[in-house]
C-alpha cells in the first residue's frame, strides 16, 4: 500500500488532470444529448359499493388492491397505444409511444402513475393526459363487458404538471460520471506506467535490481543543474552549494571508508553507466571532501577521450595522464595542486591517444597508481563503462569501483548490465551512488535535508549567496576548492621548474621551497 501511494503521489498531476478532463467530457457529452422532459399522470382504481356498510368498503379496498396489478400490465397494451395515437392526432406508431412511456403502482396504493417522455414539455404532458385517459377507456370496456357498470373502474386525476426542466439528460450526473471516470483511468495509467517503468528511482528500485549496496544518495543541487562545480567542504556558509548535497557527500566519504575497515580502498575508480549521470562532478567533490578531513588525495581523469576535469578546476587539459603513460612528462610535472594545505591534487588527462583502453590498463598506469596509493589517496575518474571498456579495464585492477546512477535516468537494464562489465574483469564493487535524488516527493530517498535546520547548517542566506555569486563573476574557477577566497588558480603549472608543489618519481608528494 505504501508503494501504491507513493505511486499516486507521483503522478497526481496526471490523475488530476484526467480527472478534470474527464468531467470536461461529461459536461460535452451532456450538451450534445437530446433534451428529454418527463410529465407525470395519475388514475385512482374505485370499487362501486351497493349498500356502503364498511364490510363493503373493506371487501371493495381489497377488490382494488388485486385489480391495480392488472392495470399497469394493461397501460403496455397496443389498445391503449392507439386510443393515445388518436386522442393526440400524431403519427407515430403505437410501438414508438410505448417506448416513451412507464406504466406504474406506487406500493400500497391503488393508484396507477403513467410517466410519459417528450421532446418539449407540452408533448410530456400531453401523452401522459392522453395514455392516462386511454387507460381509463380500456378498463371501462373490460370490466363492463360494454354494458352497464363494472365492479371496479379506473378514474383519471387532473392534468399533468408541465416539467419545468428536462430530465435528460442529467447534467450533473453525467460530470461526476466523467470526473470518476477520469480519475480511475488516471489511476490505472499511474501503476500500469510505474510497473513498466524501468527507471531506478530509489534506494529499493536499486537494490531489487542488482542487490548491490548503495554507499550513497546525492540530492538534486541548483548549481549543479546547468554544469559541473566543485564545493568547499571547510566552510558550511560559503554560499555554494546546498547543505544536503555537501552532507551527502560526506556520508558517501564515510560510508567508502568503512566498506573494508580492515583493507580500505586506496584506489577507487568513479564510473557511470552512460555519459550525464554527474560521475566527475561526483569524483570531484569527493576528492575535495577527503582532502577536508586532512588526507592526501589525488585526483586523476582517466577519461582520455572526453576530459573535463581540467575545465573544472581551471586549468588545461592539453598536458596531463596520457604524457606521463607515453612517457612524455613525469607526473610532478602534471600534478597540479588546488589547495592551500597541499592536499589536494589534480592529474588531467592530457591529449587523447589513438588506445585510450589499452593504456589506462598498461602496467605503467597500474604501478603509478600503486606507487600513488602509498601516501594518497587515488581517485581515478574513468569513462562510461557502458560506452566503453575503459573503466571495467581500470576495475580489474583498482581496489574497488564506485558507480553512479541518475535518479529518473537510469534504468534497471543499464545498472544490471554496468554490474555485469565489471564482474566479468572481477572489478571489486565498493556501491553504487544514487544522484540527483529529490529532496521531497514520493521518489525522495535523501532524509538529510529535513534535520539539518535543526544542528545550525542551514541553506545560506539570500546576502551569502549574492556575495558567492558576486566572486564567482570575477572568478570562473571554484576558488572555494583553492582555499582562501583571494587565490587566483591552482598552485601547480604544467612544465614549470619552480612550483609549490612536486610529485617525485618515487610518488610522494612534497612541496618545494623553490
Amino acid at each position: 500500500m505504501q508503494r501504491v501511494v507513493r505511486i499516486l503521489r507521483a503522478y497526481w498531476m496526471t490523475i488530476g488532470a484526467l480527472f478534470a478532463l474527464g468531467a470536461l467530457v461529461g459536461l460535452g457529452w451532456s450538451a450534445l444529448q437530446p433534451r428529454v422532459y418527463t410529465a407525470d399522470a395519475s388514475g385512482y382504481v374505485a370499487t362501486v359499493s351497493s349498500d356502503g356498510s364498511t364490510g363493503s368498503a373493506l371487501a371493495g379496498d381489497q377488490l382494488a388492491l388485486s385489480k391495480v396489478k392488472s392495470f399497469v400490465d394493461m397501460g403496455y397494451w397496443r389498445s391503449v397505444a392507439e386510443a393515445a395515437r388518436e386522442s393526440l392526432g400524431v403519427e407515430d406508431s403505437p410501438e414508438s409511444l410505448v417506448q416513451r412511456v412507464r406504466v406504474s403502482n406506487p406500493v400500497e396504493t391503488v393508484n396507477v402513475r403513467v410517466d410519459a417522455t417528450g421532446s418539449t414539455p407540452e408533448s410530456a404532458r400531453d401523452l401522459a393526459e392522453a395514455w392516462i385517459r386511454g387507460m381509463t377507456t380500456q378498463v371501462d370496456e373490460l370490466e363492463t363487458g360494454g354494458s352497464g357498470q363494472g365492479a371496479v373502474r379506473l378514474i383519471a386525476g387532473d392534468s399533468a404538471r408541465l416539467p419545468t426542466s428536462p430530465s435528460s439528460p442529467n447534467v450533473k450526473v453525467d460530470v461526476a460520471v466523467g470526473a470518476i471516470a477520469g480519475g480511475v483511468l488516471g489511476v490505472v495509467f499511474a501503476l500500469v506506467r510505474r510497473t513498466f517503468d524501468r527507471r531506478v528511482r530509489t534506494v529499493e528500485d536499486i537494490t531489487a535490481a542488482v542487490g548491490a549496496s548503495v554507499v550513497g544518495v546525492l540530492p538534486i543541487d541548483k548549481e549543479l543543474a546547468n554544469g559541473r562545480a566543485v564545493f568547499s567542504f571547510t566552510d558550511t556558509h560559503d554560499g555554494r552549494g546546498s547543505f544536503a548535497h555537501k552532507e551527502a557527500v560526506r556520508e558517501l566519504r564515510t560510508n567508502l571508508q568503512y566498506v573494508d575497515v580492515d583493507h580500505p580502498p586506496r584506489v577507487i575508480v568513479v564510473t557511470s553507466p552512460l555519459p550525464g549521470d554527474g560521475k566527475s562532478t561526483t569524483a570531484a567533490n569527493l576528492a575535495v571532501s577527503i582532502a577536508a578531513t586532512g588526507q592526501s588525495v589525488i585526483l586523476i581523469d582517466a577519461d582520455l577521450r572526453r576530459p573535463v576535469m581540467g575545465g573544472v578546476f581551471g586549468f588545461s587539459d592539453d598536458v596531463g595522464l596520457s604524457d606521463v603513460l607515453a612517457s612524455r612528462a613525469q607526473i610532478e610535472q602534471v600534478a597540479h595542486q588546488v589547495d592551500d594545505h597541499g592536499r589536494l591534487f589534480v592529474v588531467a588527462a592530457g591529449r587523447t591517444p589513438p588506445n585510450p583502453t589499452e593504456m589506462v590498463g598498461s602496467q605503467r598506469m597500474q604501478a603509478l597508481a600503486r606507487k600513488l596509493a602509498e601516501d594518497m589517496v587515488v581517485i581515478v575518474d574513468s569513462p562510461p563503462t557502458l560506452a566503453v571498456a575503459d573503466a571495467a579495464v581500470i576495475g580489474s585492477w583498482a581496489d574497488g569501483v564506485v558507480l553512479v546512477v541518475t535518479a529518473g535516468r537510469t534504468t534497471d537494464d543499464m545498472l544490471t548490465r554496468a554490474v555485469d562489465n565489471l564482474s566479468k574483469t572481477r572489478g571489486r564493487l565498493l556501491g553504487i551512488v544514487l544522484n540527483r535524488a529529490p529532496l521531497r516527493g514520493p521518489d525522495s530517498s535523501y532524509y538529510g535535508a529535513r534535520y539539518g535546520g535543526a544542528y545550525g547548517y542551514s541553506e545560506p542566506d539570500a546576502d551569502t549567496r549574492k556575495g558567492a555569486k558576486r566572486t564567482r563573476g570575477r572568478d570562473r574557477r571554484p576558488s572555494s576548492v583553492m582555499g582562501a577566497p583571494g587565490a587566483t588558480g591552482p598552485r601547480r603549472r604544467s612544465g614549470t621548474a619552480s612550483d609549490d608543489a612536486r610529485v617525485g618519481a618515487s610518488g610522494e608528494v612534497r612541496r618545494s621551497r623553490g
